[in-house]
């Protein structure tokens, strides 16, 4: 399976100058906030597979112009052909605004996942906005990241946790990827393509 995974900044090359044959046999589509309502539309459009998502902190005008044909799965876990998919959106709470979150309510939301994720088994990939604290976060209250992210890496070992919202370019995919245990934790910012075998 060929996933296309995207972050925080609209790509040309997947929006106004996208050569489809560029991105052949994408199944997949998974976007880890900080991007239009209507760029995700497109994807979804263009690639003709589900979209799943999550919001990032800049991610104001969901609520009037929610994405079409995409699916927010914020706290709750989707499944597609044999992969189950955790996503947890928003950054840490820093100055009120929407889709911020402290440390105590992410915590929250995880905790209320727990018979979920007993009765799925666990989850092969986490799509998220914000980082684990101290892999790829940074020091400002607003990309620090969370530290029950970690916990939950080491608990229940998902094959991938993708998160945007740490803007960085990257030379090579081989840089977006930290290795936490048997997780693979990758900077999606801009986009990336992930091959599994479910």
């Amino acid at each position: 399976m060929k996933i296309l995974t995207v972050s925080d900044v609209v790509v040309p090359e997947l929006y106004k100058e996208l050569d489809k044959k560029a991105f052949p046999d994408i199944d997949l589509v998974m976007a880890c906030g900080d991007l239009p309502p209507e760029y995700l539309s497109f994807l979804c459009h263009v690639f003709g597979g589900p979209l799943f998502y999550v919001r990032g902190n800049h991610d104001i005008r969901y609520n009037e112009k929610p994405p079409q044909g995409c699916t927010d799965i914020h706290g709750r876990i989707a499944k597609y052909q044999g992969l189950k998919i955790l996503g947890l959106g928003g950054s840490r709470w820093y100055n009120g605004g929407v889709n911020q979150y402290t440390e105590q309510e992410m915590k929250r939301y995880i905790r209320r996942l727990k018979f979920s994720l007993w009765r799925n088994r666990g989850v092969d990939i986490v799509i998220t906005h914000a980082s684990p604290r101290y892999i790829h976060d940074a020091e400002d209250p607003c990309h620090r990241g969370f530290r029950c992210f970690g916990t939950f890496i080491d608990k229940y070992g998902p094959a991938y946790f993708i998160h945007g919202h740490i803007h960085r370019d990257f030379d090579s995919p081989e840089e977006r990827i930290t290795r936490v245990n048997k997780t693979k934790v990758i900077n999606t910012y801009g986009y990336n393509i992930i091959h599994i075998h479910p």
